[in-house]
């Protein structure tokens, strides 16, 4: 069984090339929507992870996992990281799935950081009306910020139940919550940017399938700041960034183990 953490866009399509190689594929997930997705790739069972670490653990061994394949955001996640920390308990290998980094052009309005604390008091040196288009994670930093606190924060976020009440409940208006699944076009962003009167664009590095170049190109043609939240760890020699490229190391992986 390969257990695959659900994160990315392209998990999707990994899982259905994973079962279509022939393996059993579980995922984890944060929501029933990532769920949903999950099973619509051929994940054969989906499970929500426990948030520690010994419990990840047993669960691993329950279920029987022989590998890993962490396909998370690649920013600070503590789940991740209590997964990387089962998978050295058990001895189970963990394969990383990183995108490419996005080609960032070269304008003095893009703002490159590395935390998520950097990227609220930058937007909140750069504009009135931040719009945050990094979904419902993290997005406890920008209201605990006290440089934001008189800031208007517009959020956009998948359309789940759960992520919209998760907004509400941490006091975001309904009218600044933008409920939309993408990723979006250039003419797309550009109209939804100028709808809201956006000061600055907060986004972070998801590469070219998680929409960051049409988000950038959009905010830059209407001439809008965007705070781009960088990787804190540069990207593994020889780490994967396509799902072929997974597939491949899954292979090599799980059969070195079967000779050994």
């Amino acid at each position: 069984m390969i257990l695959v953490q659900y994160g990315i866009g392209e998990t999707q399509r990994l899982i259905a090339m994973l079962t279509g190689a022939g393996y059993r594929v579980a995922a984890s997930v944060k929501t029933e929507y990532g769920g949903e997705l999950a099973g619509r790739g051929g994940a054969e069972e989906i499970v929500f992870l426990p948030e520690n670490q010994p419990e990840i653990s047993q669960l691993l061994r329950n279920k029987g996992v022989s590998l890993v394949v962490d396909a998370s955001h690649p920013f600070k996640n503590p789940l991740s990281q209590l997964l990387g920390a089962a998978c050295s308990e058990t001895g189970i290998p963990c394969l990383r799935f990183y995108r490419k980094e996005t080609k960032i052009p070269a304008n003095n309005l893009v703002y490159c950081v590395y935390s998520w604390e950097d990227a609220a008091r930058r937007a909140a040196e750069l504009g009135e009306t931040i719009f945050l288009t990094t979904g419902s994670n993290n997005l406890d930093v920008f209201l605990k910020c006290p440089a934001l606190k008189n800031k208007r924060l517009v959020v956009r976020v998948l359309p789940e139940y759960r992520v919209i009440k998760k907004c509400q409940d941490m006091g975001i208006y309904p009218r600044d919550i933008v409920a939309l699944h993408g990723p979006f076009s250039v003419k797309f962003n550009k109209a939804m940017f100028q709808a809201y009167k956006a000061g600055v664009i907060v986004t972070r590095d998801g590469g070219s399938a998680g929409g960051t170049e049409t988000k950038i190109t959009a905010a830059l043609a209407l001439k809008i700041p965007v705070v781009l939240i960088k990787r804190e760890q540069p990207l593994k020699p020889g780490a994967p960034e396509t799902c072929e490229q997974v597939l491949e190391c899954v292979r090599k992986i799980l059969d070195s183990s079967r000779m050994e």
